[in-house]
């Protein structure tokens, strides 16, 4: 009963319980061959995870990640990468699916009257059409306005 740096993660292994998260990734990936040790649905937590907490390095040794993700250890880079790498269109359409599903699902569960959707096309952009907050000044350029790399902190 150890606090640990990423304790916050037993909002998330509530919230993955309740939507019954991990098998319904595990199903987007029934069609493949699972791999010895980790399958593609832990692999994909193990991404969201990453996605929601940041730094794997950290997340590698805490373990209550194991324990979210239902594992004794983590896999390392490689692991993840050679996973990913054997990941088909059918998957990744599987998965959007899904995730269009479980978001259509909530937005109707709430009964909004409205829905508002808001693309921000600043954290999107390549060198000289990039708009807003997005368009910066590089000197190394001389001069030439050019959008930068995109996360709060980076904005000139």
């Amino acid at each position: 009963q150890q606090l640990t740096s990423f304790s916050g993660l037993v909002i998330f292994q509530r919230l993955f319980e309740h939507l019954r998260l991990k098998n319904r990734v595990r199903d987007c990936f029934r069609h493949l061959r699972v791999g010895p040790i980790f399958g593609h649905a832990s692999i994909v937590m193990l991404l969201i995870i990453h996605a929601s907490a940041g730094s794997v390095t950290l997340l590698r040794h805490d373990p209550l990640v194991g324990r979210l993700l239902g594992l004794k250890r983590l896999p390392n880079v490689a692991t993840v990468s050679r996973a990913l790498s054997t990941i088909d269109n059918k998957s990744v359409n599987n998965l959007w699916a899904l995730l269009r599903t479980m978001v259509l699902d909530r937005v109707q569960a709430l009964g909004l009257r409205r829905l508002t959707l808001d693309f921000d096309g600043s954290v999107i952009g390549a060198c000289r059409s990039a708009e807003g907050t997005a368009v910066g000044f590089n000197k190394k350029k001389k001069g030439q306005r050019c959008s930068l790399t995109t996360w709060p902190g980076n904005y000139r």
